[in-house]
């Protein structure tokens, strides 16, 4: 099985565990607090929030505390994705549907059209709209005034935002990834609203595996109840949950069959590196922006991999962990590159 904190279709089902206030969302506490007292401060005043950015690996909530954010206002949220924006024309209706303080979510948002990203620009300054009537020598512009809203994005690639959109966003927030307490609680909360018997150990053997990543642990969570329902037992069980992510190729860090392979091939072709991504990404068959996105966050976070100059590298954690012996790169002491 690939752990991939991307959505899912079984992700479906998770959307009824989301927390819809900040009291009930676990982790990211610094976000919490700063959010809070932004809110705090914008109604006091009855204004709109300024336009907020959440970056950061798929999978930790960025959705959510949009939804979250949206609730605690008592404002209604609109939901779109980069992507699914093809046309300014498209944006245009969607702005013009929106009310006084409500929020305008946009998913993945560095993969908006560059067309649609400068119709963006005044609608996020000033609450404006301008179109374009009419063709040729007769065309002329005219301003549509908006409604004060919010905009929030989220993207994984901050990176790849233009400089004019990332400097429009008056709140910009990183979110990291959750530690093994906090996926413990947020694992035994989803169990109890699905109604679910969990042991202690049980769910922490869930966390362990998951990657620092809700999403993935929400996901492992029901991969194990299956299993359980399977197996005729009515509690989830520490080995019961080891059994189940071990026989799906999961491993005690949270890798499964790809991450393992990324790995190894650095290790056992290219001597552990350095070498390129695209050349990673060759060898194993995987797009090199999955690779960028998904798979070396998580392994950066673990220390098995380093990025340098000349490409990536495997450090010792990785052979440690693969159980492979670091092998002495030839220098000019052991007489190999001596001439004969």
């Amino acid at each position: 099985m690939e752990v991939r904190p991307e959505k899912q279709e079984d992700d479906q089902a998770v959307e009824g565990l989301r927390p819809r206030r900040f009291a009930n969302f676990v982790g990211q506490e610094q976000i919490k607090k700063n959010l809070r007292i932004h809110i705090d401060a914008v109604r006091s005043r009855g204004e709109a929030l300024e336009h907020l950015l959440f970056y950061g690996p798929p999978g930790l909530g960025k959705t959510t505390l949009a939804n979250i954010i949206a609730n605690e206002i008592g404002a209604s949220i609109k939901i779109t994705s980069g992507p699914a924006i093809e046309r300014p024309g498209d944006l245009a209706a969607i702005l013009t549907n929106l009310k006084e303080h409500d929020i305008l979510f946009i998913d993945e948002i560095h993969r908006l059209n560059k067309t649609v990203e400068e119709v963006l620009y005044p609608a996020m300054e000033d609450f404006a709209l301008d179109i374009i009537i009419g063709k040729g020598p007769s065309a002329r512009s005219i301003r549509l005034d908006l409604p004060k809203f919010t905009l929030v994005g989220a993207t994984t690639r901050i990176g790849l935002l233009s400089s004019p959109l990332r400097d429009r966003f008056g709140i910009i927030n990183r979110l990291e990834y959750y530690t093994h307490n906090e996926l413990k609680e947020i694992i035994d909360r989803a169990a109890q609203k699905i109604d679910i018997s969990i042991e202690d150990d049980g769910a922490a053997e869930i966390a362990k595996r998951s990657r620092g990543t809700p999403r993935i642990a929400i996901r492992f969570l029901r991969r194990v109840r299956d299993f359980a329902q399977v197996k005729g037992t009515t509690s989830l069980t520490g080995p019961l949950a080891r059994e189940c992510l071990v026989s799906m190729g999961v491993d005690e860090h949270g890798l499964d069959k790809i991450d393992r392979k990324y790995l190894s091939t650095i290790i056992e072709k290219f001597r552990g590196g350095p070498v390129g991504v695209e050349t990673i990404a060759a060898g194993i068959s995987e797009a090199v922006e999955t690779i960028e996105d998904v798979y070396e966050p998580y392994l950066l976070q673990l220390g098995f991999i380093e990025r340098t100059q000349r490409g990536r590298a495997a450090t010792p954690n990785a052979y440690k962990h693969l159980g492979i012996a670091i092998k002495k790169q030839p220098t000019d002491q052991d007489g190999l590159f001596k001439e004969g």
